[in-house]
């Protein structure tokens, strides 16, 4: 039965990956965006680089987890996207009278989406490696932000799947995505927590999961090897993916039973 979970989940997957690659502008306007924060971000903001409050880092290491959590969030919208065309276009019924396991029907799409989010976030450190960047934790600190990365891509796409069973509606399952961008800017986007003087701001990047993305990201790329900075994020990770995942699952076993 494992043996049948993992085929139907290697099929699925493989089916959304070449769907997403027949119509690559689903994806690249994401990536050019991303990269466009990177550029834009790190040109007319590096000067507060030099605030006590950096010691000393390098804007461009500081700015980069912005830019990869802003590709996590739209990458991960594909997830729900491609549910809805398979509902819309009967594909989805049509997989529910197969033997296919009811979880990798689920699954397919999100580990599609996660593959995504994994090329583009290369290639935006390509970019930045470009731009000049330093990691302080060499090609395995490289290797720890990418799997932060898409960590946090696989919670969006289960939000985004979730909402795509839910809902059965594109447009619904793209504002269901888009409203998680707004979590970027609630925190610690281009200052130190230290540095924001507003009152509720720092409430919300305290409670905003993002917040420990970008301090883990930050940590491996400008501090080093600091257990506690790194660990934040990975609990945020797993407790976004544990609860998004549980609704995508919930939001699919509704759609198996109404359907």
């Amino acid at each position: 039965m494992g043996n049948g979970l993992l085929k139907d989940i290697w099929v699925l997957s493989k089916r959304s990956v070449l769907t997403t690659l027949r119509s690559p502008f689903s994806f690249i306007p994401n990536l050019l965006i991303s990269t466009f924060f990177l550029l834009v971000y790190d040109s007319g903001l590096s000067g507060i680089s030099q605030l006590p409050a950096f010691e000393g880092a390098n804007y461009l290491a500081f700015i980069l987890p912005v830019s990869v959590v802003s590709a996590a969030i739209g990458g991960a919208g594909g997830a729900g996207q491609g549910i809805v065309k398979d509902i819309e276009n009967g594909f989805f019924s049509r997989l529910l009278l197969t033997p296919a396991s009811r979880l990798s029907i689920v699954l397919g799409p999100i580990i599609a989406g996660m593959l995504q989010l994994f090329v583009q976030t290369i290639l935006i450190l390509i970019v930045a490696f470009l731009m000049g960047l330093e990691v302080a934790t060499g090609f395995l600190g490289v290797l720890v932000v990418l799997l932060l990365a898409v960590g946090w891509g696989l919670a969006f796409a289960g939000y985004s799947a979730g909402i795509a069973l839910k809902t059965k509606n594109a447009q619904a399952a793209q504002a269901g995505t888009l409203i998680f961008f707004p979590l970027i800017f609630l925190s610690t986007t281009f200052v130190p927590y230290e540095l924001i003087e507003s009152s509720w701001l720092k409430v919300a990047a305290t409670i905003n999961p993002t917040t420990y993305i970008f301090e883990s990201m930050r940590t491996v790329l400008i501090d080093g090897w600091k257990f506690w900075g790194i660990a934040k994020g990975i609990i945020a990770i797993t407790i976004a993916c544990a609860i998004t995942i549980t609704f995508a699952a919930v939001s699919a076993k509704k759609a198996v039973s109404r359907g």
